[in-house]
């Protein structure tokens, strides 16, 4: 039986989005992508396009940068969604000045009631050197308490280096 939430965490450009694409390919059901990001700048948008380069036909897509939950809700059993990514989700939350624990908490049970499978990307980001400002190092805490939640609701959890999955938890 599939893990119904897989988790794949790494750093950046550590090739998860890659991985956990193709997760969803070989599952074989209907591909949902829903992206969390926005487009602010040029550098952005790069690398959207080549995010959807690279994922290529066959998904349906879902811009939803704040509220994850009508389109969790929306899926079907025969289907997987690949929420990419976590972080910039959260990104989003933070500028707009939201109340972080409750949209956490409204994240974690979206994906819980979720009938399809999915696969959520976040960034690990408390690998590097402590932030020299208090707003980033609000950021990285925010991030590692969302990654504690999500890797521990998660059926599977993986994480990316180098192109390179480890399994953290559960099997492949």
């Amino acid at each position: 039986m599939p893990s119904k939430v897989t988790f794949i965490l790494g750093g950046a450009a550590s090739g998860k989005s890659a991985f956990a694409e193709s997760l969803c390919l070989s599952s074989g059901k209907d591909r949902v992508y829903l992206a969390t990001s926005q487009v602010f700048d040029d550098e952005m948008r790069a690398k959207i396009d080549r995010h959807l380069h690279q994922r290529g036909t066959g998904w349906t897509t879902h811009e939803a940068p704040m509220d994850l939950a009508p389109v969790l809700d929306s899926l079907a059993a025969d289907q997987i969604c690949l929420v990419d990514c976590a972080t910039m989700w959260l990104s989003n939350q933070m500028l707009a000045e939201a109340d972080l624990q409750a949209a956490q908490h409204d994240l974690l049970d979206a994906l819980q009631r979720c009938a399809a499978e999915v696969v959520v990307v976040s960034n690990e980001v408390g690998h590097g050197i402590v932030p020299d400002n208090a707003l980033a190092r609000q950021f990285r805490e925010a991030q590692g308490r969302l990654n504690i939640a999500l890797a521990g609701m998660a059926d599977r959890a993986v994480l990316v280096t180098a192109g390179l999955p480890q399994v953290l938890k559960g099997t492949l």
